[in-house]
């Protein structure tokens, strides 16, 4: 038999129910679809501060600030899957969703400076990071900006950056409801993560 697979979905749109909170939530539909259990978050809600730049943590492996994001980490650490989105604001990720990578810096310190951290392989690839985004301009290059902050943060939460649901274009579409793929796409992409973890547990539950 195997676990549950829990979804957790942070949207870190200035914006509520805008093109990328909206191409989320088919990812998040597609989850459900697949009979994880999800939850979502909406930065813009949460009252949180970013990183100070104290480096208290490199001494302690514990971030000073305590806000809505302290319980948000222990939420990441919680899940299977984790799906980040962003739309693409000058070139680059939102200063919502920034603020967020920024505030890991205390696990950052646990893995490289005080040691007390560590993700093997196998949990890594066990743990599944998706980034969702969005972006008016039809550039080919409109998400490059965007990649290395994503990265950065799915290896320091102990995820492995699995893939992307991305769309691009969308002033000349009129926004994401007239995409014609990217909605169905990302259904499909979360009732494929899913499917994946669950093969996952069940390998692992007949080697055991």
């Amino acid at each position: 038999m195997t676990d549950s697979v829990r979804v957790l979905g942070i949207s870190g749109s200035p914006r509520r129910h805008g093109n990328t909170e909206t191409l989320l939530d088919a990812v998040l539909e597609g989850t459900r679809e697949a009979g994880a259990d999800v939850e979502k978050i909406v930065l813009r809600s949460l009252a949180y501060t970013p990183c100070r730049g104290c480096n208290v943590c490199h001494k302690t492996g514990v971030c000073i600030i305590e806000d809505d994001l302290t319980e948000i980490f222990d939420k990441i650490a919680a899940a299977d899957v984790l799906i980040i989105a962003s739309p693409i604001y000058s070139m680059g990720i939102t200063a919502e969703t920034k603020g967020l990578i920024d505030r890991a810096q205390y696990l950052w310190a646990r893995k490289f400076i005080l040691k007390t951290l560590y993700f093997t392989t196998e949990q890594t690839r066990r743990h599944k990071g998706i980034f969702v985004s969005t972006a008016g301009l039809g550039w080919g290059n409109v998400f490059d900006a965007a990649f290395p902050a994503i990265t950065a943060f799915f290896n320091t939460t102990g995820f492995e950056y699995w893939d992307n649901v991305i769309a691009n274009d969308l002033d000349r579409y009129g926004g994401i409801a007239g995409h014609p793929t990217a909605l169905a796409a990302g259904r499909e992409k979360g009732r494929e993560v899913v499917a994946l973890i669950r093969k996952m547990q069940a390998r692992e539950g007949t080697e055991t």
